[in-house]
């Protein structure tokens, strides 16, 4: 018995009219039943049946290019990972920490306050010797003419103050705007490096805790240093041990931080600035990093250099 195509379109041909040709017509036809189901089934599996038809071209497609170009190779993704992990092999990409700490280094500063008059006439080693007894901290520039943020208490009281640029250019600077209640002091250097470069700073309106941060510095006059931590909480307060200082909405952060580190930046990953190291919690007398290091908030400092809030 002849079975129509399954997959043929075309028009069956006319059968014979009379008793021999529906006869035939019987015969070549499939019940009614048997028809229904095939379109349904085709109906139900278009989808598959177009993909498996995509894919069998496909595969043609390539073993006639493979055909005609017989040294060509087909890249897989495994090639590609392998090419990948080769090439970081060979080049380390910098963690996101040292890209950071990268990012603002140029616009780091060493402060030191210098009290006495006989500091005029010593030698630089004496002077940063003595400055370590007496005020010696970081700070920040944030405008490329030469402002300089810091901490007040790392100024307070001094005669002079000098800071020393990245490339180790040396100059003095001038108080030039003080916010008590944040601890904040603005510094006007006097001489620049060539290629001054101010720092970026950030709102903290999207910070959170465990956003990861470095600490940027001179802890103990060492540096610049790097260390890196996480946002441990926001909205903190802290009195010194003597209780006459009490400072309100600060960061808390983990990073390292150091007499020293005072004025310095508190960075993101992105490296920009988002608050000023401004104290760090220890029960002791010791005076030294246990896992808890507050910042001023970068929109408090920006207003004490009569910058506008982000």
């Amino acid at each position: 018995m002849r079975k129509a195509p399954l997959y043929s379109r075309s028009p069956r041909p006319a059968t014979p009219r009379g008793p021999q040709g529906e006869a035939a017509a019987a015969s070549a036809e499939p019940p009614a039943g048997a028809r229904g189901r095939l379109r349904d089934g085709l109906r139900r599996h278009a989808a598959a049946v177009a993909a498996l038809g995509a894919a069998v071209l496909a595969a043609l497609t390539m073993a006639a290019l493979l055909g005609a170009r017989p040294g060509l190779r087909v890249i897989t993704q495994d090639d590609i990972d392998a090419a990948v992990r080769a090439s970081l092999e060979k080049e380390p990409l910098p963690s996101a920490a040292a890209r950071a700490a990268a990012a603002v280094a140029p616009s780091v500063v060493r402060v030191i306050g210098l009290a006495d008059a006989e500091d005029e006439d010593e030698g630089a080693e004496d002077v940063e010797r003595k400055a370590m007894e007496r005020a010696l901290g970081s700070g920040v520039m944030i405008i490329d003419n030469g402002t300089i943020l810091t901490n007040l208490h790392v100024v307070a009281g001094s005669r002079r103050v000098r800071v020393r640029f990245w490339d180790g250019l040396e100059s003095e600077a001038a108080v030039i705007g003080t916010q008590p209640e944040n601890d904040l002091a603005v510094l006007r250097a006097s001489k620049l490096p060539d290629d001054a470069q101010a720092a970026t700073m950030r709102s903290t309106a999207d910070l959170a805790p465990g956003d990861a941060v470095v600490a940027v510095g001179f802890p103990f006059g060492l540096g610049p240093s790097v260390s890196a931590g996480v946002v441990s909480g926001l909205a903190r307060e802290f009195r010194s041990p003597d209780g006459q200082t009490r400072l309100t909405n600060l960061i808390q952060f983990d990073a390292a931080a150091n007499p020293g580190n005072s004025g310095g930046p508190l960075v993101t990953m992105d490296g920009h600035v988002v608050g000023i190291v401004t104290a760090i919690l220890n029960p002791g007398e010791q005076r030294t990093f246990i896992g808890i290091g507050f910042a001023v908030p970068i929109e408090n400092a920006a207003q004490a250099a009569g910058m506008p809030p982000f």
